[in-house]
């Protein structure tokens, strides 16, 4: 079928759109944080393991760092447990922590590595505890109601140290790196750890060009519903404060804030509902979401 003279006209236009975005993030990592409805729709699954794909080809070092809630979920209520949050972190005994290892370590990560792969990319699956790349320890969380005590949520780690050397070793052999959000102890113990704060945290030490969230929101929204684009940091702790960043949203935005003010040079926060987000945040001028940074 030949082209009209309009639709090939824009479609050059698009090509020609992402020449400069290509040159300026070529051998830049770029570390991306995978849930959502992207990652259980399979329009958006396979868009987002073409999007990985075409990014390492030309030239770009994606790191995904997946999460898998609902996924978890499912699995818990198959043996009679339902999932209980406290402050946008699961709560995680003993039993939970199997189910989270089982699921996030074993049948997503797989299926995340093995979309990449068909789609011509070279996709590695890990999670923290592949050469205790990830160390974490217990975390705590502050009651808000009784002043000085604090909640034990179980199994669930704040991140210690990450080793970078793992990942750039796997980048420099062409390797997509797949990572769940796993972390372990000294002793041994696994850790459930937030896939936000993973991803913000990895993006820190493998000094980022970019971090991208995807989420089932447009962006970071204002108290009326409105799409807040570019934000500073200092916005953003702003928002903190007058509680228009609360719930589920306080980690996501937390380990973006962290990011750029540790040298990742932009967090983006994008719909991973629209086909492509990825790209059309990467290589085009507008842009699908909220962009943070440092000033």
């Amino acid at each position: 079928m030949t082209l009209s003279s309009s639709t090939a006209k824009e479609k050059a236009k698009i090509l020609a759109e992402a020449l400069p975005y290509i040159q300026r993030f070529h051998n830049k990592t770029i570390v991306i944080k995978y849930g959502g409805n992207a990652m259980v729709e399979e329009d958006l699954k396979q868009g987002f393991a073409r999007d990985v794909v075409l990014l390492k080809l030309v030239g770009m070092n994606p790191v995904i760092v997946h999460g898998g809630g609902p996924q978890i979920d499912q699995m818990l209520k198959r043996v009679g447990k339902e999932g209980v949050f406290i402050q946008g972190m699961r709560v995680t005994d003993a039993e939970t922590m199997d189910v989270v290892e089982m699921v996030l370590g074993g049948l997503v990560n797989k299926e995340i590595v093995n979309l990449i792969n068909r789609h011509g990319g070279r996709a590695v699956g890990l999670t923290g505890k592949d050469g205790a790349f990830i160390r974490a320890k217990k975390m705590l969380i502050q009651d808000k109601e009784k002043v000085g005590e604090w909640i034990n949520i179980g199994q669930v780690g704040e991140i210690e140290h990450i080793d970078p050397s793992l990942i750039a070793l796997l980048d420099t052999h062409d390797f997509i790196p797949v990572i769940a959000p796993i972390g372990v102890g000294e002793d041994g113990q696994s850790y459930n750890i937030n896939a936000d704060l993973v991803a913000g945290k990895l993006a820190e030490i493998l000094k980022a060009e970019k971090l991208i969230l995807l989420t089932n929101t447009p962006g970071v929204l204002d108290k009326n519903g409105n799409l807040l684009t570019g934000l500073t940091a200092k916005r953003v702790d702003e928002l903190f404060a007058d509680g228009t960043i609360s719930g589920g949203m306080l980690p996501k935005i937390g380990s973006a804030l962290d990011a750029v003010k540790n040298g990742v040079k932009s967090c983006h926060i994008i719909d991973g509902r629209v086909v492509h987000a990825l790209l059309l945040e990467i290589l085009t001028d507008e842009g699908v979401g909220t962009l943070i940074k440092e000033n």
